[in-house]
């Protein structure tokens, strides 16, 4: 595993690695992960010539958290922020799953910065929860506004952990106050117009068995962003770049290099 080190980025600590020469290459990994789990695919990029920019985005690993819940477009400032410290004016850029979010806003909003980018299993489309889901949803946040207009905070606060117990997903059950917070705000934004405005060449690699970011969602966003193409991983998970971490640097690379 390659040395990291710590850097202050916009007033929060992260951890961070270097690895390599050449282009740059900017790597963001998903929710719940860290730079670790991008290190197999860091170690062939490295041989094939490239820099990679690895971090613990805020919250994750470790790295601190943010001081207040973040939102996606937070993150995306603070990437920038991040670029800005290393002096880096242009890059490619790698992501997987929430750095797949990450991604589509920075090369929606920041064209001369993101050359070009490949997407593992993005996150970005917002989905509608089954009628039962939504109506039970509604009954709870009806019964626990009520007992906080009437004083009852103990009562709503023990509502809110045995609601959060039973119907939360494990993401939100492990994650502290902040990062809850900064869980909903990221799922409940859809990022399909700012797909249909990357306009940088773009590769997504999918996992055929993706139970986290189905298989329909790479479909949907190849179908949005001008200027892409799936690759679809046959036997392959939500990890899909760590389940053929060789195969995604070599088609990387091509892209990179690609006129």
């Amino acid at each position: 595993m390659s040395a990291t080190r710590r850097t202050v980025i916009n007033g929060i600590e992260i951890r961070e690695a270097v690895i390599g020469s050449g282009e740059p290459v900017l790597m963001l990994h998903g929710w719940g992960a860290s730079l670790d789990l991008l290190q197999p695919l860091a170690a062939p990029l490295q041989q094939q010539g490239y820099r990679l920019h690895l971090l613990d985005l805020p919250g994750f690993g470790e790295s601190a958290e943010p001081p207040q819940p973040f939102s996606i477009f937070d993150y995306a400032r603070f990437c920038r922020a991040y670029l800005d410290h290393h002096r880096l004016p242009a890059v490619h850029c790698f992501g997987h799953s929430l750095g797949g979010r990450i991604g589509l806003v920075l090369a929606a909003d920041d064209r001369p910065r993101i050359q070009k980018m490949l997407l593992s299993n993005s996150a970005g489309i917002k989905t509608q929860p089954p009628l039962p889901a939504r109506l039970r949803l509604r009954s709870y946040q009806s019964l626990r506004g009520g007992l906080e207009r009437i004083g009852a905070q103990p009562l709503a606060a023990r509502l809110r952990r045995l609601y959060s117990q039973r119907y939360a997903s494990p993401d939100f059950q492990q994650a502290s106050p902040i990062m809850q917070q900064t869980l909903i705000r990221i799922v409940n934004q859809d990022l399909q117009e700012h797909a249909r405005r990357v306009s940088v060449p773009t590769v997504l690699v999918w996992g055929a068995d993706d139970q986290e970011t189905p298989l329909w969602m790479g479909r949907k966003l190849e179908a949005a962003i001008p200027d892409a193409a799936l690759i679809v991983y046959e036997n392959a998970s939500h990890y899909a770049y760590l389940d053929f971490p060789d195969r995604t640097a070599r088609i990387m690379a091509a892209l990179f290099e690609s006129g």
